[in-house]
């Protein structure tokens, strides 16, 4: 039988649901950051699956599934073998703002979280305790992880699949198991599926420092991170399908024996991918002119090396540049914003991928 959980305040013995607190840093005012938690432990024994979203405090589609999966869950308790674990709003500080940065830093608050490699002279600062705390709790007991967020506006719904590192502190046969859970839970949650940037360019953005990146390629933990539209305001289709895609997860790992009827199919409602070769993400093209931007594609759009995908324009109209692609692929999001600057970029793509899921993690020159 599945043990008592507890995360923070919140405990939940079998067959329990609680929902809690969970203390993360001390504030100048007095009182505490707390983040928000529900558990629901059911009665049967069976897999943890951690739902987690809003680290990012504009994202409110993300905080929008995380609700509502905790509330399904709390209806489907009885049901239930193992238990899930709900975090919906990660980053208070940044909501309080309705900003994607929190007050802790005018930097990426998902960047933080602990990485099994790397060593600092320096002492950790408060957006790092944060995270690491929260990660503490993760690693405790998670064997599943979504964690939820929401891209640039316009922007159509889609996964986001780690590349799995092996070096001092995993082996490549332990990624290879790792990865196909990974594989598992990425489908089953039905979206379109980006693999993250090659490992080199992986390291270099900190993404093993993510949520779901610390959770994977620290903790040993399958997860990943679902993109849910635009961000802002909650966007109904990409709410729906996030809620049947992590239902469907649950499914998948044996926590439910079904998706419920009422909940509908993972993916419906969204796009699908346009293209059937395997994709990664890809931050481009970029301007080499400074102007304003005219987009000659949209979110969705496949388009192929060489085409053009946006115009830059001087203020009287004048074309100072046509932006073309560098791959084949297709569009997930467009810059927001008319003005453009030299080195910036335009789109969002997922673009064609034949590297490996599974890769060495190199020195990252810390």
């Amino acid at each position: 039988m599945t043990d008592t959980i507890e995360v923070g305040t919140a405990s939940a013995a079998p067959g329990e649901v609680a929902d809690g607190w969970l203390p993360v840093a001390g504030l100048p005012t007095g009182g505490e950051e707390r983040l928000p938690v529900t558990v629901v432990n059911g009665a049967e024994a069976g897999p943890t699956l951690w739902v987690t979203g809003g680290v990012h405090g504009d994202e409110a589609t993300g905080v929008a599934v995380a609700q509502d999966v905790a509330r399904t869950a709390r209806d489907l308790a009885g049901d239930l073998a193992g238990a899930v674990v709900v975090v919906p709003v990660a980053s208070p500080a940044g909501l309080r703002r309705n900003e994607r940065t929190t007050y802790y830093g005018d930097d990426d608050p998902n960047r933080y979280f602990p990485d099994v490699e790397r060593e600092s002279a320096r002492p950790p600062e408060t957006q790092e305790r944060v995270d690491t705390r929260l990660f503490e709790a993760l690693a405790d007991s998670a064997d599943l992880l979504v964690d939820l967020h929401t891209a640039g506006v316009g922007s159509v719904p889609f996964a986001i699949r780690d590349r799995v590192l092996y070096g001092e502190g995993r082996t490549e046969p332990g990624a290879e198991d790792l990865a196909a859970d990974l594989d598992r839970l990425v489908e089953a949650f039905g979206l379109p599926v980006l693999t993250e940037y090659p490992a080199e360019e992986y390291l270099e953005e900190s993404l093993q420092r993510s949520t779901a990146g610390a959770a994977l390629n620290t903790a040993g933990i399958p997860a990943f991170t679902a993109e849910l539209g635009g961000h802002g305001v909650v966007e109904e289709d990409a709410r729906a399908a996030g809620v049947a895609g992590t239902l469907a997860v649950a499914a998948e790992f044996g926590l439910l024996d079904s998706v419920p009827a009422d909940v509908g199919e993972p993916g419906a409602g969204v796009p699908g991918a346009p293209v059937e070769f395997p994709v990664r993400r890809f931050v481009g093209p970029h301007a080499e002119s400074a102007g304003l931007v005219r987009h000659r594609v949209e979110a969705g759009d496949a388009v192929e090396s060489g085409e053009v995908v946006a115009d830059v324009v001087s203020p009287h109209g004048e074309v100072l540049e046509r932006v073309e692609s560098e791959h084949d692929g297709y569009v997930v999001g467009r810059r927001e914003g008319l003005a453009v600057y030299e080195g910036q970029a335009v789109a969002s793509m997922a673009v064609r991928d034949d590297g490996d899921l599974v890769v060495p993690r190199e020195d990252d020159g810390e």
